[in-house]
């Protein structure tokens, strides 16, 4: 039987990945690289649900607005995707320069996902790189312990 999520993401044979958490409609990739499993985070309310998008920062789907959403949070941009001990890093993904995704970097250095309303994943980072996505186009570290 043919892996469903390969099919959509045929870059995770590279390093593989593993289901860390059930699907779960409350919540986006974009929420859950900034720690929030209660909220939809989007800039542009779409037809059916509820978003959330933090106050004063732009509304836009724009790389600008999403590297300003997490300014907010207290991250910093960032040229080395390496595990830092002392920081934690995010990596925002475009497809022409439209935000498509975030992923949050764990302590082992590899990376989670959470896959739209599907599951979340641990992956290696450029795994999910390809059509769905586009490319990693940003990454952001801030100090462990900045508050969420």
């Amino acid at each position: 039987m043919v892996d469903p999520l390969l099919e959509v993401f045929p870059n995770l044979v590279r390093g593989g990945y593993t289901f860390t958490s059930p699907s779960n409609q409350d919540y986006n990739c974009i929420a859950w690289a900034a720690g929030d499993t209660a909220n939809w985070w989007w800039p542009l309310p779409p037809d059916v649900k509820e978003v959330f998008w933090p106050v004063g920062v732009t509304r836009a789907e724009t790389l600008s607005a999403f590297r300003e959403v997490f300014a907010s949070l207290g991250y910093g941009e960032c040229a080395d995707a390496g595990l830092e001990p002392d920081f934690e890093k995010v990596a925002l993904f475009a497809d022409h320069d439209v935000p498509r995704h975030a992923a949050r970097q764990l302590c082992s250095g590899r990376w989670t996902s959470k896959l739209g309303e599907l599951e979340d994943i641990e992956h290696a980072l450029h795994d999910l790189e390809g059509s769905v996505y586009g490319s990693v186009v940003l990454l952001m570290k801030r100090p462990l312990g900045v508050a969420k």
